[in-house]
């Protein structure tokens, strides 16, 4: 009878995996529940059991985010090179190919343009099933220039954040996106004075929470979402200690000041709406018009030519730009730094 109990069980379970891997149904990462996928998809990802938010791919976010019909992909087709030739367990262009296969995407991030209740927005998108949500250099490409666009067309700018952090395939070049998204992103809140929110869903970790999730005006997230630098596994091996249970979780970190909204995914829209079109009708929704050095295409000379104009230029760029203006900007740079490199070889010198 025992035996006849275990095989039942048994035939229960490989019955509840085969319907697991069909895609008819799927188990909640908080409570376990089996949820019928038709039943779970119509309440956003959210488990009808525990109310935990489940993960969402980038196209359920467009369409539960933007108005029908007024979505505009940019940078579709830009997809990741292999610089590094990287090789571990897997070839990385065959772990790349095969993302790109099951995910329908060429990279973990969508963005383009499109409208919340007729309110015109930038909106980018990451997916964590693409390879976890890593930010390589496409991610962090495809972001720059969404962040480009909406400082020269003034739209408000929204980026949805799931991600482990940087892409270890790609090196020091995913490292980079870091600093080349948030100093775009400098130049759309200080000279344009347009509005950023970031929304972070579970997990935000590593690169992206060290930079552009957490440069928001206005800084989302959804309910029990895990929010981080390292992970909880690494952190409780590194210091020998068993950490509560709400660590990382957004409950915990708002009260800290690093987030200033908890918003469930069902007023999530809505909620968005009531910030932007209060941001719309306010004292600083006035576009601002940027100097005509900024429109265009960033690259690494641009970054820096604008960075040190910014530093010297008055903030209502009354003063006009020019060639002389930027070289003679520069020879003060590098005087500066050759000095610095000096003292620095003559101190080691001494040593």
């Amino acid at each position: 009878m025992k035996n006849e109990l275990n095989q039942s069980e048994l035939n229960e379970s490989e019955l509840n995996e085969n319907k697991l891997k069909s895609g008819l149904w799927v188990s909640c990462d908080k409570c376990g529940s089996i949820l019928y996928i038709k039943y779970l998809k119509a309440n956003y990802n959210i488990c009808l059991s525990c109310d935990y938010h489940l993960l969402m791919n980038s196209y359920e976010r467009i369409k539960f985010f933007i108005d029908l019909e007024t979505w505009q992909p940019f940078d579709e087709t830009l997809s990741s090179g292999d610089p590094l030739n990287f090789k571990y367990k897997k070839n990385y262009k065959k772990h790349l190919k095969e993302a790109q296969e099951n995910n329908k995407i060429q990279d973990a991030i969508i963005t383009g343009t499109g409208f919340i209740e007729n309110i015109p927005i930038a909106l980018a998108v990451m997916n964590f099933n693409f390879m976890g949500g890593s930010m390589g250099s496409v991610v962090g490409e495809k972001i720059t220039r969404l962040i480009e666009y909406a400082t020269i067309k003034g739209l408000i700018l929204i980026i949805v954040c799931a991600s482990g952090g940087a892409r270890m395939q790609e090196g020091i070049l995913s490292l980079m996106q870091m600093a080349k998204i948030s100093s775009s992103l400098r130049i759309y809140q200080r000279q344009t004075n347009l509005l950023y929110i970031p929304i972070l869903t579970s997990p935000t970790t590593g690169g992206v929470t060290a930079s552009f999730a957490m440069l928001g005006d206005l800084i989302l997230a959804e309910p029990l979402a895990s929010i981080g630098f390292a992970g909880r596994r690494i952190i409780e091996q590194t210091l020998n200690e068993t950490l509560p249970d709400n660590f990382q979780k957004a409950e915990s970190i708002i009260e800290y000041g690093l987030l200033d909204l908890i918003i469930p995914r069902f007023y999530l829209k809505p909620a968005i709406y009531e910030i932007i079109s209060l941001h719309k009708k306010g004292f600083f929704s006035k576009k601002k018009i940027l100097p005509k050095k900024l429109q265009i295409s960033m690259n690494f000379i641009n970054e820096e030519k604008n960075r040190i104009i910014f530093n010297k230029v008055n903030k209502n760029f009354k003063i006009k730009f020019n060639k002389n203006i930027i070289l003679k900007l520069n020879k003060k740079l590098f005087n500066l730094f050759y000095k610095e490199i000096l003292l620095s070889l003559k101190k080691l010198y001494l040593i």
